[in-house]
């Protein structure tokens, strides 16, 4: 089977793709899986460790073709506040969780989450629900073929297991470095349990 053993960041290639796959952002970590595009070219995407596809990439075939990964639009809720303030406050909510959050220039964007809106709501955010592709923060900590990138980060084997809840938070400190550096003056709601060693 024609093979994919490479990612092409978004806006690092151009011209025509020879076909498209469609993900939401749960089939777009990976690293071995056999796709098959809109168009119905199948291949098996086969990397060296697992990446976050975005949406824009591209997947490079043996063959020297690409094809282009777009990001399919899923339920989200998109959080604005009334000031900056405000939406750095809810942003510090999210990230205290470890939530994966897409940043919006004047909102953030979360998967559907009940109890997470009512938070956002309790901060005096306003939460709209929507349909859209989901591109969470994330980029620094993806492997992808780009001019002059080195993030200096650990990128070991994040294989991770995507039949766990998306509130798993391992599943998306992809090689953050757990000793985080929060201020722990706030702890009523830190108590991750976090192992650190």
């Amino acid at each position: 089977m024609l093979r994919a053993d490479r990612v092409i960041a978004a806006g690092a290639w151009s011209g025509e793709p020879a076909d498209s796959v469609v993900l939401d952002f749960d089939e777009r970590y990976r690293r071995r899986f056999v796709m098959t595009g809109v168009g119905g070219l199948a291949f098996l995407l086969d990397l060296p460790e697992a990446a976050m596809l975005r949406g824009g990439d591209g997947l490079k075939l043996e063959d020297g073709r690409i094809v282009e990964v777009l990001a399919a639009p899923e339920p989200l809720a998109e959080i604005r506040a009334t000031d900056p303030l405000g939406l750095m406050r809810v942003a510090w909510h999210l990230g205290n969780r470890h939530l994966p959050t897409e940043l919006m220039p004047k909102a953030l964007r979360i998967r559907r989450d009940a109890i997470i809106e009512d938070m956002a709501k309790g901060l005096g955010a306003r939460v709209i629900a929507l349909e859209a592709p989901f591109n969470p923060e994330g980029g620094a900590y993806v492997k992808a073929e780009q001019a002059a990138h080195d993030d200096g980060h650990d990128h070991h084997d994040y294989d991770h297991d995507h039949g766990q809840s998306h509130h798993d938070h391992d599943r998306y400190s992809h090689g953050h470095d757990q000793r985080h550096d929060h201020d722990h003056h706030d702890r009523e709601h830190h108590d991750h349990g976090h192992q650190r060693g």
